[in-house]
């Protein structure tokens, strides 16, 4: 089968993890969230009294755990030196200082090479995060930016962190977004961009099965549609709100 790889890109709590996974699941490919990856150094560091703001650090803790997906799982689960990263990811302090690691030059060199390894090894992939159709797989065959309004992005996630049966208040949520998107988006390294051969999509009226059947359907437009070498067919796309 033909390699193809679909990037997701967009700002905190736009739905691009859960998309990706679904959409992946109806398309028959594999799944790849770069931001756990991020995560999952924000947490090492943490466990380990290492201060996320300390670069050099940082960076040598990058260097030297081992990260890895078992595959095998639906979605895939992050090991970090053989031991499973789940539930620790979302914690409110990781939240809160994975945008300064994510400006870690270094660490993202790191990471954007471990991204394009696990592509080459797993060439048919949905693949999500900040920088993936900008950066990490400039050449991807089909290219999503997904958006949404803060207050709507804030509301989802304090719904997700209360179905996990965790505290969550949406007021202090909606300013660690505000914060965090400044801060992804000016930084030198890898700001988050929406690229300009991506679709855009507006979220913030759709729930996650209209979003996923949207790109769905324009995957299969893309891909049944002619071939070209022209990667600038930007374009964008709005969801209606709902009944």
């Amino acid at each position: 089968m033909q390699p193809l790889i679909i990037t997701l890109d967009g700002p905190a709590g736009s739905g691009k993890s859960t998309v990706a996974r679904l959409l992946a699941q109806r398309l028959g490919l594999e799944f790849l969230d770069t931001g756990a990856m991020y995560r999952a150094i924000t947490a090492y560091c943490l466990d380990r009294g290492i201060d996320p703001k300390n670069k050099p650090a940082v960076a040598q803790a990058a260097q030297s755990c081992r990260l890895r997906f078992d595959w095998r799982e639906d979605p895939p689960v992050l090991q970090v030196n053989d031991q499973p990263m789940v539930q620790r990811l979302r914690d409110a302090d990781v939240t809160a200082s994975v945008s300064d690691v994510a400006a870690n030059g270094p660490v993202r060199l790191v990471l954007v090479e471990s991204q394009r390894q696990i592509g080459l090894e797993h060439p048919r992939l949905v693949t999500e995060g900040r920088d993936q159709g900008s950066v990490v797989f400039p050449k991807a065959q089909v290219k999503f930016y997904l958006d949404a309004t803060p207050r709507e992005r804030a509301r989802r996630r304090a719904l997700q962190l209360r179905q996990e049966g965790r505290a969550a208040d949406e007021e202090e949520i909606l300013q660690l977004i505000i914060v965090r998107d400044q801060k992804d988006s000016t930084r030198a390294d890898s700001p988050l961009t929406c690229p300009a051969d991506a679709v855009r999509v507006d979220t913030s009226n759709l729930g996650i099965q209209e979003v996923v059947a949207l790109l769905e359907k324009m995957v299969t437009q893309r891909l049944d549609g002619p071939q070209t070498t022209d990667p600038h067919g930007a374009g964008k796309a709005t969801g209606q709100a709902r009944q």
